[in-house]
C-alpha cells in the first residue's frame, strides 16, 4: 500500500459521494499473529499470519450497503465503490440508518492508552515459552499425558473515517500462554488447563508457574464422585465467573432491545443486582483488552457503570439503535469490515468485593464449587439457563471432593439477583469477574 491509510480512506470516501452516495464511511484493519503449539515437547504447529481487510459503506438516502476487499489495487477500489453504490440503491430503505451525529464524534489527539508493547516474540522465543510450561505441567506427580500447550502474540491496527469529516486510528495488541493436561490412567483419567493473556508481555505469567498450576488442578480432579440433586449454592471459580457477565452484555444489546428479544426488557433503572454490585465498562482503560478511544462509528468513548448500585443504566447502543430507541448513542458502536457497525462492551468488570474464595467457601456452607463446565443454554427471551459442570462439593464449609457429570440451572435475574462477589478480580480478556456465589441453583446429579 502506497498511500497512507488517511489519504486511501479519504480517496474512496471522496469515490462514492462523487458517484452518489450521500453519505459514506470507511474502515481499513491490519492485523499480524504468531503462535506455536507443542505437544510432549515436540513442535506440533508453527503458525504466522498477516492479513489486511478494507470495508466501505455507503448511503442513498435512507439505504445502506457495505462491501468490503482485501486488494487495494487502485482498479479493485473502484470496483468496489460502484459495487456499493448499486448495492446501496437496491437496498430496502432504513429510517436509523445514517452515520452518527457529526457533534458527536471524537476530536484528537487521542490519549496513550498503553495498547501494545511493540514486543513481536519470534518461533524460537514462542515455542521455548510454550515448551517450558508444558514441561512444568508434566513435571507435577501424577500427570500422565498433555493435550499440548500454546504461545501466542497477535497485533492489530485499524484506520477509520467518515465523509463528514472524521479521522482515526486505534491500535493493540497481547501475548497468552496456555497448555492442558491428563492425570491418572485409563477411564479414571482427568483433565484441567490454565492460561495467561497480557497486552504487555512483560505483565504476563511466568509460563512455568501456568503449566504448574494446570498439572495441580489435574491431579486434584481425579477420583471424581457424583454429586446428590438439590437446590444449594453454587460458587463460580474467579476463571469461570466471566460467564456471567456475558448474557448480561447481550442482554443489555441495544438491538436486542429494539428487537424486543431480551429479558432485560422493561429493566432499565431496575434493581437486578444486590445493592452492593457494580458492573463497569470502562474503555479508557490503560493496558485494557477492550480498551479504545473511540468507538466504530468515530464517537468518543467514556467509562459507566452499566449496573450502579445494583441497578441496570443503559443500554449498548450505536447510532442506530440510539435513534430506534429514541435516545443518544454512548460510544459503544463495534464495526467490521463486512457490515453495519453493532454495539457492544469494551472492558467490562463486575467489581470486586470484600470476601475471599475461602470466605464465600465458608458462607456457602453446602454447595457446588464449579471450576470447568460445558455447553451453556441461555434463553435470550427469558433469562433461563443451564449448563453441565464439574467441580468440587462444598461440605461444612470446606471444599470435600472433586464431582463431574453435573448440570446446573436457574433464571439469571434470580441469580444476578443474588451474587456475593469475591475479592480476586484478574484481567485476561475485556470480560472479568472475580470469584462468584450464588445463593441458590437447581444442581442435577444423581
Amino acid at each position: 500500500m502506497d498511500r497512507s491509510p488517511q489519504d486511501l480512506l479519504a480517496s474512496l470516501l471522496g469515490k462514492a459521494k462523487a458517484r452518489g452516495a450521500d453519505a459514506a464511511d470507511a474502515l481499513l484493519y491490519k492485523s499480524l499473529s504468531a503462535s506455536v503449539q507443542v505437544r510432549l515437547g515436540e513442535t506440533e504447529e508453527v503458525e504466522r499470519s498477516e492479513n489486511q481487510d478494507l470495508g466501505l459503506r455507503v448511503f442513498i438516502g435512507d439505504r445502506q450497503a457495505t462491501v468490503s476487499s482485501t486488494s487495494f489495487a487502485a482498479s479493485d477500489l473502484d470496483t468496489l465503490v460502484e459495487r456499493a453504490v448499486k448495492m446501496a440503491e437496491l437496498a430496502p430503505p432504513d429510517q436509523y440508518a445514517g452515520l452518527a451525529p457529526e457533534d458527536r464524534l471524537a476530536n484528537g489527539p487521542f490519549a496513550d492508552l498503553e495498547l501494545s508493547d511493540g514486543e513481536e516474540p519470534g518461533t524460537e522465543a514462542l515455542t521455548e515459552r510454550a515448551k517450558l510450561c508444558e514441561d512444568a505441567a508434566r513435571a507435577v506427580e501424577g500427570v500422565t499425558n498433555s493435550s499440548g500447550a500454546g504461545a501466542s502474540v497477535s497485533y492489530g491496527e485499524s484506520f477509520f473515517a467518515t465523509s463528514h469529516g472524521f479521522f482515526g486510528r486505534k491500535h493493540g495488541g497481547s501475548h497468552s500462554v496456555g497448555v492442558s493436561v491428563l492425570a491418572g490412567e485409563g477411564t479414571g483419567m482427568e483433565r484441567d488447563y490454565e492460561s495467561d493473556a497480557a497486552v504487555f508481555l512483560s505483565e504476563l505469567r511466568d509460563a512455568g508457574d501456568v503449566g504448574r498450576e494446570a498439572g495441580e488442578r489435574a491431579v486434584k480432579r481425579l477420583n471424581p464422585r457424583k454429586m446428590k440433586s438439590q437446590m444449594a449454592p453454587v460458587i463460580f471459580e474467579q476463571r469461570l465467573a466471566s460467564s456471567l457477565l456475558g448474557p448480561l452484555a447481550g442482554a443489555a444489546n441495544g438491538g436486542a432491545v429494539a428487537r424486543r428479544t431480551t429479558f432485560l426488557l422493561g429493566k432499565l433503572g431496575e434493581q437486578i443486582f444486590p445493592e452492593n454490585v457494580t458492573v463497569r465498562d470502562d474503555p479508557l482503560r490503560k493496558r485494557g483488552f477492550g480498551s479504545k478511544p473511540f468507538d466504530g462509528e468515530g464517537v468518543p468513548c467514556e467509562a459507566f457503570d452499566l449496573i450502579e448500585k445494583g441497578r441496570l443504566t443503559q443500554w449498548y447502543l450505536n447510532s442506530a439503535q440510539a435513534r430506534q430507541l429514541e435516545l443518544e448513542t454512548n460510544g459503544r458502536a463495534k464495526r467490521g469490515t463486512g457490515g453495519a457497525p453493532s454495539s457492544g462492551p469494551s472492558n467490562l468488570d463486575l467489581l470486586p468485593g470484600e470476601l475471599s474464595p475461602e470466605e464465600l467457601i465458608r458462607q456457602a456452607g453446602t454447595g457446588l464449587y464449579v471450576t470447568d463446565m460445558f455447553g451453556p443454554q441461555i434463553n435470550g427471551n427469558t433469562g433461563d439457563y443451564s449448563v453441565g459442570c464439574s467441580g468440587y462439593a462444598i461440605e461444612g464449609g470446606e471444599i470435600a471432593y472433586p464431582v463431574s457429570e453435573i448440570t446446573i440451572a436457574g433464571n439469571l435475574l434470580q441469580m444476578w439477583g443474588s451474587i456475593v462477589a469475591g475479592n480476586d478480580l484478574k484481567r485476561k480478556g475485556s470480560v472479568n469477574a472475580p470469584t462468584l456465589l450464588i445463593e441458590k441453583m437447581t444442581i442435577a446429579g444423581n
